[in-house]
């Protein structure tokens, strides 16, 4: 069981280990276990190229999660890829802080690994009530 950041762009995350003991207190929450999950702090272009390479997309986003769990398992693995350029970005267009806005994206991806998804309007909707309620629990 392993929660891992890695900063291959220039990010500041502020208590880490608290961090980390929150994440492992979403998937409980969820009814899901923690394997291992890496976090890669990257910059847009380095995201484009993952959108490129493995999705088929040609666009900029904010997050790409690879959920590398066995089919069935409650037990979560995953690489989440997150674009530090765009989280700067959408925190200017949301009018929110740089910590606030990544910190949404990274239980984004934690959400999407415990099933939760936004192609839908109606899946959207859900997502951010679930992103809203687990960023005023942390903050």
């Amino acid at each position: 069981m392993a929660i891992e950041f890695n900063f291959p762009e220039n990010v500041t995350l502020a208590n880490r280990s608290a961090l980390k003991l929150f994440i492992l207190s979403m998937l409980k929450k969820e009814k899901k276990k923690p394997g291992t999950i890496s976090y890669v702090f990257c910059s847009d272009d380095f995201i484009l190229e993952i959108n490129r390479n493995f999705l088929n997309h040609n666009y900029f986003t904010d997050i790409i999660t690879f959920d590398l769990s066995a089919p069935g398992s409650l037990v979560i693995d995953a690489e989440i890829y997150i674009s530090v350029d765009t989280i700067r970005d959408n925190a200017k267009r949301f009018n929110t802080s740089i910590s606030r806005e990544l910190h949404r994206v990274i239980f984004h991806g934690i959400l999407h690994l415990c099933g939760y998804k936004d192609k839908t309007v109606m899946e959207k909707k859900k997502m951010t009530k679930k992103e809203d309620y687990y960023l005023n629990l942390y903050f």
